[in-house]
């Protein structure tokens, strides 16, 4: 039975009811079976309407996701952002993100059809978030590869630590102590860029 939206429902919540609409039907039906259409039936909202809250059927599993990546850029976009505000940054990050349908569809991608989908669409926000990284040790004056190499670590760490606890359940242990585990495996310092001129 279709849900049906309240007058002035904030648009977080609306947000959350598609989510959940598409995970119930990507359970029943499969990922490539389910359109837009249809989640946005179970949801109770038009299907114009699911436009103003993501774009794809993929975008809406990732949206709070996105909207924490989002915050992550704002936050080490500032002069002077070096290793241990990075990492402090990281786990702020994941301490946003609640138990939502991304953590599920990830715990259930065979099931949903969805396996494909969750490992293309969690390479775009891995390299995402290394080139967030990657710029802020620039900025602080880090040399450029091993900024490059320790933003993909960081990014590593992050995807791999979001996978892991949407499998052992999220109930379990929080996120953000996840990513610090994980984040603990990273070496923290990289080299400098070289000053030009003599010292």
């Amino acid at each position: 039975m279709a849900r049906t939206r309240g007058a002035g429902r904030p648009r977080a919540s609306s947000l959350e009811m598609l989510a959940e609409a598409a995970c119930e039907l990507f359970l029943e039906q499969g990922f490539d079976a389910t359109s837009i259409a249809d989640i946005a039936n179970r949801a109770g909202v038009s299907r114009s309407s699911f436009f103003n809250y993501a774009s794809s059927k993929s975008a809406l599993l990732w949206a709070g996701f996105d909207e924490r990546a989002a915050a992550l850029e704002r936050a080490l976009d500032a002069p002077g952002v070096d290793g241990p505000a990075i990492v402090e940054a990281l786990r702020a990050f994941a301490d946003g993100l609640r138990p939502d349908a991304l953590a599920l569809a990830i715990a259930n991608a065979d099931a949903m059809g969805i396996a494909a989908d969750l490992e293309r669409e969690s390479a775009v926000r891995m390299a995402r978030i290394a080139a967030t990284v990657a710029a802020a040790l620039r900025h602080a004056g880090r040399a450029s590869i091993p900024a490059d190499v320790l933003g993909a670590a960081y990014a590593g760490a992050v995807m791999s630590a979001l996978r892991h606890w949407a499998h052992v359940g999220p109930g379990a242990r929080s996120l953000g102590d996840v990513v610090a585990e994980a984040l603990g495996s990273v070496p923290a310092d990289p080299p400098r860029a070289a000053t030009s001129g003599a010292g």
